[in-house]
């Protein structure tokens, strides 16, 4: 016969609460009442309290749902991701909780049953676009809930932790058109959704999705206080956040007759790409042919990259703390980091003789 909480408390003379606590509130118990609860269980082939049984009668499964719309292996292989869920991991383990990843599918109908089936105390919304209907079922789950993206998205019920998207990507912008540079190119990831890598032709202000869409507009920012005209600049979608997908994307900026002289990416990773097919080409980045990312992962500083740096393992961390321990003023739940401009080798002055 399996034994049960009841079987160890009638073997040695003790509540059934009493054994409950040896496993689930050892602090109420002495060390020596609770060796022994503990080795009464492990003679007689008890493992402990069923947790399925447990988290039904404490309403609580201690683990944060962290939704995700790009592939999942992205949580794993993306240095910007990687960074941000260590944060938010190191956050979660002080606080004995886990992280449940879920990856939310472009197909509304199959990303609610995601969520309808997450068993989890609060969301963490790594990368998840806005207007996912999905967000609604999050939001009628009544859990906590903390974004990083748009900070209007769930209005002020949700905690945020995030940067001036915008604002970031115009000083990048500003720092190349200071350096002369007019023939302009930009490599982004998720302009459209059809995932194709390939020249688009799109108004900043119609992009869906908000990350893509700040860094674009930042950029369009800078180049418009400085003359320059958005449609002079090659739109350029990555269809994945991808090294070898930048690699591709580059090659609609430099193989043409008006070669790009400065080359602006939406991440780092996709930076890194262009800088693959720079040195295929025999060009040198900085000298002929500009090159910005953006988050400043560690390979960055070893390609010389000139980027946006971010605090990714901070802003994972604090996500994590906001939904754990939130504060009780509201405004403390609403947290805007800064970053600073990185310049390295991979941007340098306009050489290239300016068109008519």
């Amino acid at each position: 016969m399996k034994a049960t909480l009841q079987t160890i408390a009638d073997e040695l003379g003790v509540s059934r609460s009493t054994v409950s606590n040896a496993y689930s509130r050892p602090d109420q118990l002495s060390p020596e009442l609770r060796a022994r609860i503990l080795s009464a269980a492990q003679r007689l082939g008890y493992s402990g309290p069923n947790p399925t049984a447990r988290s039904l009668r404490s309403g609580k499964v201690n683990a944060i749902g962290v939704l995700l719309t790009d592939n999942l292996s992205m949580a794993f292989t993306d240095p910007y991701a990687v960074a941000y869920l260590r944060g938010l991991a190191e956050a979660a383990s002080a606080r004995e909780t886990s992280l449940l990843l879920l990856n939310l599918p472009k197909d509304e109908a199959a990303g609610r049953r995601v969520i309808s089936n997450a068993a989890v105390d609060a969301f963490c919304l790594y990368c998840v676009p806005d207007w996912h209907s999905a967000l609604e079922l999050v939001r009628s789950r009544g859990v906590p809930i903390v974004i990083g993206e748009d900070p209007q998205a769930f209005g002020p019920e949700a905690s945020y932790v995030g940067i001036d998207e915008r604002a970031a990507a115009r000083r990048l912008g500003e720092h190349i058109v200071n350096l002369g540079h007019r023939d302009i190119a930009v490599v982004a990831h998720w302009i459209v959704d059809d995932g194709v890598t390939s020249q688009v032709h799109a108004d900043p202000d119609d992009l869906r999705y908000y990350v893509t869409g700040e860094r674009v507009r930042g950029f369009r920012d800078a180049f418009l206080a400085a003359g320059v005209p958005w449609e002079r600049v090659v739109l350029i979608n990555a269809a994945a956040n991808q090294r070898e997908e930048g690699a591709e994307a580059a090659a609609h900026a430099l193989d043409r007759l008006d070669r790009a002289t400065a080359i602006l990416c939406t991440s780092d990773v996709l930076a890194l790409g262009v800088l693959d097919a720079l040195r295929v080409r025999g060009l040198q980045a900085g000298r002929d042919v500009s090159v910005t990312g953006f988050d400043d992962i560690p390979e960055a500083d070893a390609a010389g990259l000139t980027t946006i740096r971010q605090p990714s393992v901070e802003r994972g961390r604090l996500a994590g703390e906001l939904l754990l321990d939130p504060p009780e003023d509201p405004a403390l739940r609403r947290l805007t980091l800064p970053v600073s401009l990185v310049v390295r080798s991979t941007t340098g002055p306009n050489t290239a003789k300016e068109k008519s």
